[in-house]
């Protein structure tokens, strides 16, 4: 039951706060309208132990709250009162006199509602009474482990603007995205931090409101209407979660009641040096039983599916981003935060146990083990970790010029290693776009049209490499610029065809990528995936096969990371017969240089890459190639057929139109690596 019901704390909620297991804590604390004796009003809980007093400071006493003091519960460190008269609506921040006498306001930290920006006041707000839409999705909501996840991120300030800059609202922008993703074939949407943040550039990862939805875009009930919206067009709805800091802010968090509450009084365990924020106090049970609710909260009552938890690793290390002197070691004599890995435990079993299926990605950067192992095998319960491993490596080698690929190639080889290690997602994020890393267009070597067909093959390699994926807003047209954070995305650039082939070619990926099993089917079991070489570092060619549950289903992948073409490429296959072209990065309506089969391929009894069959094909400069056999039912009397040559086949697995020519750059009979038996 997610009713908020403004009733005064009992003992027990009390005591379960402080225990750290007040998982629903927001029904109690903060602002709640309620009729008490008969009278409407408003009831304000604060959790504030060290004050001398706190009083309601708002419109109607002129921001002084003295002569409207809380009363403070005994031997509980909250306070809280009924004030009849108040409604919905009404601006207000605690009034807060701390231990040494100081007073000073503060927003409430359990707030539903923020004022708009610059302004920093709590606004009381009912979030009761929203009539959702989206029972049937709640209903078919399953495990996604053998499902196909494909995430557009978006940046709702930055995705569309107005004609004057002015931002839409939830609801407007509803009817823009959601046709948009349906489109480009996305799953999910996840949507950078939401809570309420006094700094638009902060990007939202510096919060001062957990609880409340940012009124930058509306109402918290016209968010309702957006993630309802959502549900109700098959889409998933993942927002970015911040409990690794917070910002220093005046009206928020920091030094709430005069003393170090919700961070740590330790300055080398609180300061994140680099980002200038705070850590929370993970010793203290309140911060669990706040930040656990406040997890839920989102999921309760806005029917969030996941959340994406940022900066995880800033939470696990101590010496996070520190030098020597700026951290203390654990008692073990470990770097390791004891406190916020147990924090994080907990955290990952209760959503669990509320929230079955909820998307729990861990944002961590470094090789710490077990982040999506079970918490009773000591790990710490995601059920996703980004892959920053697989990024890195992965942007390292497309931004390198074709001289240096060649040298490079273990960059591409190497995070198969460790791709069964966790459960993961492979992002392409806004933090890979922006302070002048370049967009993902801009960081392909070459000329205007060999860098799309680089964004091309980096899009293909990431759709069929093992994991769920995510990609930015505005690479999947090819934003030429990186992101900036305070103007809307380049959509003029769709006028030009070669970003409307772009876009194109994302949304038939994208849809390549929900009718292939293969490439999800199987995505976190080591048979899934089987290398055909990766060994032809000299020509920066790589194969492989995804497969699914059924012979069938596997796909050949085949891609090349240089501007030259290799004719003739001998790969070994599985099984001997036909096969088709699934996709092909190079076709003309992609903006490529065209198709280079045209019919399908007959394998030959001759052992190759371990395989007692094999094929030749042509690969064009810098391509993506996705095959599959042909069932048998539908092969025809085997012929075999010139590279280039003949009739376009109707099959369903080359459904996709098909163009005739292409580009030769030069012509190699032979391919190194390739060709050894």
């Amino acid at each position: 039951m997610n009713t908020l019901t403004g009733l005064p704390p009992t003992d027990e909620d009390i005591y379960l706060f402080h225990e750290g297991t007040s998982y629903h804590s927001y029904r109690i604390l903060g602002a709640h309208p309620a009729v008490e004796d008969g009278l409407e009003g408003v009831r304000f809980t604060v959790w504030a132990p060290h004050a001398r007093q706190v009083g309601l400071a708002s419109d109607f006493n002129g921001w002084d709250g003295v002569e409207d003091s809380l009363h403070k519960i005994p031997d509980s460190g909250v306070w809280t009162r009924f004030f009849p008269g108040l409604t919905t609506g009404t601006f207000y921040k605690y009034d807060i006199e701390g231990p040494s006498g100081e007073r000073f306001l503060k927003a409430d930290p359990y707030a539903f509602e923020a004022e708009l920006r610059p302004a920093t006041a709590s606004v009381v707000s009912d979030l009761n009474g929203y009539a959702w839409h989206d029972a049937a999705w709640r209903r078919k909501k399953k495990g996604l482990f053998s499902k196909p996840v494909n995430i557009y991120e978006v940046h709702l300030g930055t995705w569309r603007q107005k004609e004057d800059g002015t931002l839409y609202t939830y609801r407007e922008i509803a009817d823009l995205l959601i046709p948009y993703i349906k489109q480009m074939k996305y799953t999910h949407v996840e949507f950078m931090p939401l809570a309420e943040h006094p700094y638009d550039l902060s990007w939202g990862y510096q919060c001062t409101g957990y609880f409340a939805v940012t009124s930058r875009f509306g109402s918290p009930q016209d968010f309702m209407y957006l993630v309802d919206a959502c549900h109700q067009a098959d889409i998933g709805v993942i927002i970015d979660w911040v409990p690794a800091h917070f910002t220093k802010d005046a009206h928020g968090l920091r030094m709430f009641d005069g003393t170090s509450l919700f961070e740590y009084a330790d300055p080398l365990k609180a300061e994140k040096p680099g980002w200038g924020t705070l850590s929370f106090d993970y010793s203290k049970p309140e911060i669990h039983s706040f930040l656990i609710s406040n997890a839920l909260f989102w999921l309760d009552l806005f029917h969030i599916d996941g959340l994406r938890v940022d900066a995880v690793t800033s939470m696990l290390r101590l010496d996070f981003e520190k030098k020597e002197g700026q951290f203390h070691l654990n008692e073990l004599g470990g770097i390791e935060n004891l406190e916020a890995i147990s924090f994080l435990q907990k955290l990952n079993t209760a959503v669990f146990n509320y929230y079955p299926y909820t998307l729990m990605m861990a944002e961590e950067s470094s090789a710490w083990p077990g982040v999506t192992s079970p918490v009773d095998e000591n790990g710490l319960g995601f059920n996703y970790k980004w892959n920053m491993g697989w990024m890195n490596d992965t942007l390292d080698y497309v931004e390198a010029s074709f001289e240096d690929r060649p040298s490079k190639h273990n960059l591409l080889t190497f995070p198969i290693a460790y791709a069964y290690s966790d459960n993961y997602a492979l992002p392409l994020s806004h933090d890979e776009v922006v302070h002048g890393k370049k967009s993902l267009l801009g960081k392909m070597p070459g000329d205007y049209s060999q860098k799309f067909a680089g964004l091309r093959i980096l899009l293909g390699y990431q759709m069929t490499h093992p994991g769920k994926k995510l990609l930015f807003m505005g690479s999947e047209f090819g934003q030429f610029i990186e992101w900036r954070d305070q103007y809307e995305l380049d959509w003029l650039l769709l006028e030009y065809d070669t970003h409307r082939k772009m876009q194109t070619y994302t949304a038939e990926l994208n849809q390549m990528y929900l009718e292939e099993k293969a490439l999800w089917e199987r995505d976190h079991e080591l048979e899934g995936y089987e290398w055909i070489s990766p060994h032809d570092s000299k020509q920066s060619v790589i194969s492989y096969m995804r497969k699914g549950k059924k012979a069938g289903d596997t796909l050949i992948v085949l891609i090349n990371f240089l501007p030259v073409e290799r004719r003739q490429y001998r790969i070994g296959v599985p099984r001997s017969g036909k096969y088709v072209p699934v996709f092909q990065s190079e076709e003309e309506r992609y903006g490529g240089q065209g198709a280079s089969i045209l019919e399908p391929i007959l394998t030959e009894k001759i052992t190759w890459h371990d395989q007692l069959n094999s094929l030749e094909i042509s690969l064009p400069p810098l391509s993506f190639i996705v095959l599959k056999r042909e069932p048998v039912s539908r092969q025809s009397e085997p012929t075999a057929i010139k590279l280039g040559q003949g009739k376009k086949k109707n099959s369903k697995a080359s459904a996709r139109k098909q163009s005739t020519s292409i580009r030769s750059e030069e012509t190699i009979a032979s391919n190194e690596g390739g060709n050894e038996v």
